[in-house]
């Protein structure tokens, strides 16, 4: 397991994320279009409680998103955005113990979640909205940076790499410069490789197979892989059939050193991290 060089607590808000260990992040889509769950918690009663059994399965963060993001997605205006994502953050924020991420790329809606009691930006865009690197400033937040070329609407469009791990690389190292030009320190940093983003199937198993080379990029990595398109395709399984390939990824990612993981299913992959710190700190 890859040991991290940076400092193992990261300020989230009002609390503190440890990063010295793996941390399992729940997805909670308040959209009615997200490719696995549309629409199932889109009321604040029934997000707050799938938020809820997801800390007691053990989740350290919960990422709210109101802006489906999945190859073909329609884009939404920042006031539905907001009227999505506000109150349940502003629930989870009150009623529960936990980091709350919040998956987004308008301006607006960082500022006013920052206000709410969001923890963590998680942008699939690396803040390249006009006014979201000034917004993150203005929130004091932490943010999570991706690899996407295009938008989600257009991505997956024959996408092409002359070197994969090399451009993906480079494209992080670039957002980290912005966001140093701003003020953005890398201390509050995260890393998202985009599995799925803009890559073919071979594109995203070589990237997951050399995992370790962003290491060298120096910030935390998280990887959200759950229940994606790249393990249908591997295993020919349907969105509802992707468990268990999922939780080899989680195991696999683990090992290469990441440090959050983005998944719907918390209990399963909580107790994959679990066994594996087991072993890892045995004797």
């Amino acid at each position: 397991m890859s040991l991290a060089q940076y400092p193992s607590r990261l300020p989230c808000g009002s609390r503190f994320l440890d990063l010295s260990r793996p941390q399992v992040m729940g997805i909670l889509n308040v959209t009615p279009d997200s490719f696995s769950d549309g629409g199932r918690f889109s009321r604040v009663d029934a997000a707050l409680k799938h938020a809820a059994s997801m800390v007691a399965a053990g989740a350290t963060l919960i990422d709210v998103g109101g802006e489906s993001t999945r190859p073909g997605a329609r884009a939404v205006s920042p006031v539905e955005e907001l009227e999505r994502v506000a109150p349940v953050v502003e629930a989870i924020a009150r009623e529960l113990d936990v980091i709350v991420s919040v998956d987004t790329s308008t301006p607006a809606v960082m500022r006013e979640v920052a206000r709410l009691g969001a923890g963590l930006i998680n942008d699939v865009r690396s803040l390249r909205r006009d006014g979201a690197l000034e917004a993150l400033v203005a929130s004091g937040l932490p943010v999570c940076l991706m690899h996407m070329r295009g938008e989600p609407g257009n991505m997956q469009q024959n996408p092409h790499y002359a070197n994969l791990l090399g451009e993906v690389s480079d494209f992080l190292l670039e957002r980290l410069g912005a966001c140093a030009a701003v003020g953005i320190g890398a201390e509050r940093v995260i890393l998202d490789p985009g599995f799925g983003f803009a890559k073919t199937l071979e594109h995203n198993l070589s990237l997951f197979k050399h995992l370790e080379v962003l290491h060298a990029l120096g910030r935390p990595l998280l990887v959200g892989v759950s229940r994606k398109s790249m393990i249908g395709q591997a295993l020919g399984r349907e969105v509802g059939e992707r468990l268990y390939g999922g939780l080899a990824l989680a195991a696999l990612a683990v090992v290469k050193g990441a440090r959050i993981l983005r998944v719907h299913d918390v209990a399963e992959t909580v107790d994959v991290v679990r066994m594996i710190t087991a072993v890892e700190t045995a004797e």
